[in-house]
């Protein structure tokens, strides 16, 4: 595990050699900076190639950095960030069962408020009603950890506005305009690009704290995720973003999305639930069409119109309309 708030010689060096990029940086040089011996400053070189940077090395020339990483590391992602709350706190992993169930186990710390969890790849990675979420190398998955003051009812409202600051980041850094499908998906050309989990914990009618799970297919092989989930629930598909010999870079786009996620947060604080709702609706691909929701109830049917001031799905059938806060929905042709 690396964290954005301990500091060790890898980032220190990797902040030099970035400060540096159109020269050669002597061992002698870098050691005295970092306090370190001779070898100790090969040794993390080596640790840094192995994480995926390219650093070029010339004998009584010393080193110098040629191409980033592609690794979500903390200090890739905390370097640029513009947030006050969310990012300030990073928790990288290379492997681990679930970065929803490390954020659990963070929220038991008072202190830990917009702390994001972060891995290249779940062992046991989970989407909404328990289902199994494939999550491969090459995707960005995430969970970030917020305590915020509101009520219970606005629990519903954090699908809606983690989907939008996905959408506008991933818009903002890749030129690509993915529609949201109610109520916590992301689809590009009507196939699954990103999903969306929320856990949540309550105290006398209030949010105690929320965790946030976000999965997105960065860059991945859409038919092996495929093969993998057997999960009747995404018979409308899977697609990535980038394709595997396509430019991206996942660091950028993961700060954006936390910066447009605190945007949409202090919008939900200052009650700017209108503009929100505008701006989703224009993204959305399921309002204005049949829809047949899976509840816990039962089926639902009807024609999407709207959401309201909660996130709820709103839909129309024979005069009436119901609120639909929770379910699978498919459409249904005119």
């Amino acid at each position: 595990m690396y964290t954005s708030f301990d500091e060790t010689a890898l980032d220190k060096i990797i902040t030099l050699l970035k400060s540096h990029q159109s020269e050669f940086l002597s061992g002698e040089k870098l050691s005295k900076s970092l306090n370190l011996s001779r070898a100790a400053v090969w040794k993390n070189m080596k640790k840094l190639q192995s994480l995926g940077y390219k650093i070029e090395s010339k004998p009584k020339t010393g080193y110098k950095l040629q191409l980033g990483t592609t690794l979500l590391l903390p200090w890739e992602i905390s370097d640029g960030l513009q947030t006050d709350i969310i990012g300030r706190k990073i928790y990288y992993f290379d492997t681990i069962d679930s970065t929803q169930n490390f954020a659990l186990k963070l929220s038991q710390k008072p202190h830990e408020n917009g702390s994001v969890v972060i891995a290249e790849r779940q062992t046991k990675g989970r989407g909404r009603l328990n289902r199994k979420w494939v999550s491969p190398k090459g995707g960005i998955w995430l969970s970030i950890l917020l305590r915020p003051n509101f009520e219970l009812s606005q629990t519903s409202l954090f699908p809606m506005i983690t989907s939008l600051a996905l959408a506008i980041a991933i818009e903002k850094t890749l030129k690509i305009k993915p529609e949201l499908k109610w109520p916590n998906d992301l689809t590009v050309k009507g196939k699954k690009v990103a999903g969306i989990l929320i856990d949540v914990a309550i105290e006398s009618n209030k949010i105690d704290y929320l965790v946030i799970g976000v999965g997105i297919n960065f860059r991945i092989n859409p038919s092996k995720i495929s093969r993998l989930a057997k999960d009747p629930q995404r018979r409308y598909g899977i697609t990535t973003l980038v394709k595997e010999n396509q430019k991206g870079d996942p660091a950028e786009l993961v700060q954006q999305f936390l910066y447009e996620l605190e945007q949409m947060y202090n919008k939900v604080i200052s009650n700017s639930i209108r503009e929100i709702r505008k701006n989703w609706i224009k993204r959305s691909s399921t309002i204005g069409k049949n829809v047949t929701a899976t509840t816990t109830t039962g089926l639902l049917k009807g024609r999407a119109i709207g959401i309201d001031e909660t996130g709820a799905l709103l839909l129309s059938n024979k005069g009436k309309i119901q609120r639909l806060l929770a379910g699978d929905i498919t459409y249904k042709k005119p």
